[in-house]
C-alpha cells in the first residue's frame, strides 16, 4: 500500500486544494489549478479509478513528468493520509463526487474548504453554474459538510468569481 509521503522526503503533503471534479485529472486541473496552487502532486481519491490499473496509468501519463500522481481507494486514503500546512509537497486532492468527499470526511480526512468544479450527470436537477448541476443527494451531502463547518465554493477555474454554495442551497429544490 502506498503512503502519502513521497519516497525520499520526510515532508508530508501540504494540501492546497480539495476539489470535486467528476473528470478527475484533465486539462483544466493541469493548466489552471496546478499552477494556481503551485502543486507538484495530485492525489485522486476514487474507488473505481483505484481499482482500474489502466485508468491509473492513463492519469499518470497525462501529467508532466515532474508531477506526482497517486490514486487511492477512499478508505485506504483516509487510513493513511498525513499532511501539514505551509510545508511539504504542495498537493491537490481530487474526488469525483460530493458523496466521496463526504465519505472521506466522515472516515477521518478533515479538511476546511471544498471546491466544487465539475458535476454534469443527467440525473442532477439544480444548476449552480455552467459546470455544476446538483441532484437531491448532492444537496444533502453538501448540507452535511456545511453543518460540519466546511466552506464550499463553486468555481471551475481559479480566476472565476468565487460563489458560496449556500447561495444555491437556500433556493431549494
Amino acid at each position: 500500500m502506498e503512503t502519502l509521503i513521497r519516497e525520499g522526503t520526510q515532508l508530508p503533503p501540504d494540501i492546497r486544494l480539495v476539489r470535486v471534479d467528476e473528470r478527475l485529472v484533465h486539462g483544466q486541473i493541469l493548466e489552471a489549478w496546478v499552477p494556481f496552487v503551485r502543486a507538484s502532486r495530485i492525489v485522486v481519491v476514487n474507488d473505481a479509478a483505484a481499482a482500474d490499473s489502466f485508468r491509473v496509468e492513463a492519469m499518470k501519463m497525462a501529467v508532466p513528468r515532474e508531477m506526482e500522481v497517486s490514486v487511492y481507494r477512499i478508505k485506504d486514503f483516509t487510513l493513511n493520509y498525513s499532511y501539514s500546512r505551509g510545508s511539504g509537497v504542495k498537493t491537490i486532492i481530487l474526488f469525483s463526487s460530493i458523496a466521496d468527499a463526504l465519505r472521506a470526511f466522515t472516515l477521518g480526512f478533515k479538511f476546511e474548504k471544498l471546491n466544487i468544479g465539475n458535476i454534469h450527470a443527467e440525473k442532477h436537477k439544480k444548476r449552480c453554474s455552467s459546470s455544476v448541476v446538483l441532484g437531491e443527494g448532492d444537496v444533502r451531502d453538501i448540507v452535511a459538510l456545511l453543518d460540519a463547518g466546511i466552506k464550499i465554493d463553486v468555481r471551475h477555474v481559479p480566476r472565476e468569481r468565487f460563489t458560496d454554495i449556500r447561495n444555491f442551497i437556500k433556493i431549494g429544490f
